[in-house]
């Protein structure tokens, strides 16, 4: 088979040839912008699921969508030691520059893109003894007017974004269209910033104004709003995005081949399904192996063997030992402890298959340690803090990444 021809692309963030399975969220993001459109109530939208799952990619495409119907748009993507200040005063401003060009009345945009850098600049860094900051740490947003005076700069994060947002909806309603903000890694946002984002969103649910919030992040994400603002479990429209079923796999794989008049053989699809569990990511990059590896079409089971050590070797690297690489020796113990505990049989063909790994309870692990809970409460927060793993009820952790315990399993101690 031709490399170059290859259509699959395991990449981070990178869109499929076949966007498969997401028809339904899709479909379902495609009436919120209708409705508000039309000036009906709509809830924010929050994707929640595990790394390799597609994510990222569909809230591209949900940006897509609403840049296809005219709306200002920005994206931004969330990380632990960052306010939320500057990364969404710069996906307001991205999003204002596109509503722009069709609003009549150019001092409003000018009005608000003064209270978007007062906003920004309310929370810029200062150097000792209340300094100016160095000139590296000053935001250089490219706005010529000045910045405004008593609108979203008061210094407090929650009050300063209600008003920001208000009006970035308000010029956004000017010109009949609305303003959608994509949030990616949304667990990795401060506490405060959490809180006022909630807020935010409250205010602006309650006034009917055309901006949402579309965030994308790990399956504890829904405890993290809830922790922020008790309220939140209803202000927000929550989608699981999971792994694919067997009919959106084969869709996944079929689809580009055919377009390269490439076919598989059905027992073939079988296989590939086995080794990848319907994971988007780990469908491509096994896609892309064996295709590679395959000497002609139709594509086989035996092409697939041949090929799955490949694609097995370069998650093993790329996708698995990445992460884990970033773990400290004790923090390789705990997950270690996990991935023996976590260990489910799943059915195949009438047998068990290690397929998945489930919540373990803390207190088992530190058992299996012969340790104090308590003394493996760094170890445990360090992963979550990571990304590594997540606690998605009270007293269990399980792994942020699809097969972690299967791989961790297959290493040596």
């Amino acid at each position: 088979m031709d490399p170059v021809r290859n259509p699959y692309a395991p990449g981070a963030g990178q869109r499929p040839p076949e966007l498969a399975g997401r028809g339904r969220e899709l479909d379902v993001f495609d009436i919120v912008l209708e409705r508000i459109a039309r000036g009906r109530p709509e809830r924010s939208l929050m994707l929640t699921g595990l790394r390799g799952v597609g994510k990222t990619v569909l809230l591209n495409t949900l940006r897509s969508q609403a840049i296809n119907r005219l709306w200002g748009s920005g994206k931004i993507e969330a990380r632990p030691d960052q306010s939320l200040r500057r990364p969404i005063a710069a996906a307001l401003h991205m999003a204002v520059r596109e509503l722009a060009p069709r609003h009549r009345a150019p001092e409003r945009i000018d009005a608000f893109l003064g209270v978007l850098k007062a906003f920004a600049q309310r929370g810029a860094p200062t150097g000792r003894g209340g300094a100016a900051p160095k000139l590296r740490d000053r935001w250089q947003p490219g706005i010529d007017v000045p910045a405004a005076s008593g609108r979203a700069d008061s210094g407090d994060i929650e009050i300063d974004l209600v008003e920001l947002l208000t009006d970035a909806a308000s010029v956004a309603s000017d010109v009949g269209t609305g303003v959608a903000i994509f949030i990616d890694e949304m667990q990795d946002l401060g506490p405060e910033d959490v809180s006022a984002l909630c807020a935010a969103c409250h205010e602006l649910s309650q006034l009917g104004a055309p901006l949402i919030v579309v965030g994308a992040g790990l399956p504890h994400l829904p405890a993290v709003l809830s922790a922020a603002k008790s309220y939140s479990e209803r202000l927000f429209r929550y989608q699981r995005i999971d792994r694919l079923d067997r009919i959106a796999a084969d869709h996944a794989l079929c689809a580009p081949a055919e377009r390269e008049d490439v076919a598989y053989e059905a027992k073939a699809l079988d296989l590939l399904y086995e080794k990848s569990g319907g994971y988007p990511y780990f469908v491509q990059a096994y896609g892309k192996a064996t295709w590679d590896h395959a000497p002609r079409s139709p594509i086989t089971p035996a092409d697939v063997r041949v090929a799955a050590p490949e694609a097995e070797a370069e998650l093993a690297v790329g996708f698995f030992g990445s992460r884990f690489e970033r773990a400290t020796p004790a923090e390789r113990e705990y997950m270690r402890a996990m991935a023996t505990l976590s260990l489910v049989e799943g059915e195949n063909d009438g047998g068990g298959r290690d397929d998945m790994d489930a919540a373990v309870p803390t207190s088992e692990i530190a058992r299996a340690l012969g340790r104090k809970p308590a003394s493996l409460s760094p170890a445990r927060d360090a992963l979550i803090k990571k990304g590594l793993i997540y606690s998605g009820e009270r007293g269990t952790v399980a792994f942020t990444v699809p097969h972690f315990g299967r791989y961790l399993r297959t290493q040596p101690a």
